[in-house]
C-alpha cells in the first residue's frame, strides 16, 4: 500500500504547475502553502478517471488522512465514481471529517446521488446537523445542487435558514444557497429577504451574490438592492 501511495504522490508532483500553486494558495487561507502541490483540476479529474476501480485507488481511499490538498481533491473525484449509493454515502462520511477547505468541499459531487434523491435528503439533514464546518457546508451544497428545481419544496429554505454558525465558510454557503434560490425559486426565496428572516451579514451577502448572478433580471436586482440592510460591521457573525 505504501508504494502505491508514493506512486500517486509522484504522479501528482509530475503534474505540478508552480504558478498555479501560487494562485491556488491565495484562494485557500485555511490550507498551508506547503500542503499545496499545484495541480489543475482537469488534470486531477483525468487522473481520477484513470485510477477508478483499481486496487491502487481503493488503497488510496482507505489511506486517510492525506497530507496534500490535491490528494484530498483526488479522493473526492474518486468518490464520484462509486456506483452503489450506500457505499458512496459511507465513503463520503468517512472522508468529510478530513475536508479542510471550501474548494475540496464544493467540487465533490458523486454521480449516484442524483438517482437517490429521497434517501439523500435524509443524509443531508444529518450533514447539516454536524459540528464540522465543511460537513455542514457540504450538506447545504448538496441541497442547493439537487433540490432547487423539480425536487424543490419550500421547507428546504427553512432548513437552511435555521443553520446557525459563526463560521465564515458556513455562512457564505447559506448566502450562496439563498442567492441561487432567488434565481431558481424566486417567489419562495424572496420572502426570507423581505421579512428579514436571515442574519444581517447573510441577508446582505445573499443580495450581493444574487445581484452578481446573470440568472436574475435587472428589475429584480434593483428590488433586491432596495432591501439591503445597514450594518455596523461587515462580519459573518
Amino acid at each position: 500500500m505504501e508504494l502505491q501511495q508514493k506512486d500517486i504522490k509522484k504522479r501528482l508532483f509530475d503534474l505540478q504547475d508552480i504558478e498555479y500553486k501560487e494562485f491556488q494558495t491565495k484562494l485557500m487561507p485555511t490550507v498551508e502553502g506547503d500542503r499545496v502541490i499545484g495541480v489543475r483540476t482537469p488534470d486531477l479529474r483525468r487522473l481520477a478517471k484513470e485510477l477508478k476501480g483499481t486496487e491502487e485507488a481503493e488503497a488510496f481511499l482507505r489511506d486517510l488522512p492525506h497530507l496534500y490538498y490535491e490528494e484530498n481533491n483526488l479522493h473526492g473525484f474518486l468518490l464520484e465514481y462509486i456506483k452503489d449509493y450506500d457505499a458512496c454515502v459511507q465513503a463520503v462520511d468517512a472522508f468529510l471529517p478530513y475536508v479542510d477547505n471550501w474548494a475540496t468541499c464544493d467540487t465533490m459531487s458523486p454521480k449516484v446521488f442524483k438517482k437517490h434523491l429521497p434517501e439523500l435528503l435524509e443524509q443531508i439533514r444529518v450533514w447539516m446537523a454536524s459540528e464540522h464546518t465543511y460537513t455542514v457546508r457540504y450538506g447545504i451544497g448538496m441541497l442547493m445542487r439537487y433540490y432547487l428545481e423539480d425536487a424543490f419544496r419550500p421547507e428546504y429554505l427553512q432548513w437552511v435558514s435555521e443553520v446557525q454558525s459563526d463560521e465564515y465558510y458556513i455562512n457564505m454557503m447559506v448566502a450562496w444557497y439563498f442567492a441561487t434560490a432567488l434565481a431558481k425559486q424566486y417567489d419562495a426565496a424572496i420572502l426570507y429577504v423581505q421579512e428579514k428572516r436571515l442574519p444581517l451579514w447573510i441577508h446582505n451577502k445573499t443580495i450581493q451574490k444574487a445581484c452578481e448572478s446573470y440568472r436574475i433580471d435587472d428589475s429584480r436586482k434593483a428590488y433586491l438592492r432596495s432591501l439591503r440592510l445597514k450594518q455596523q460591521k461587515d462580519s459573518a457573525k
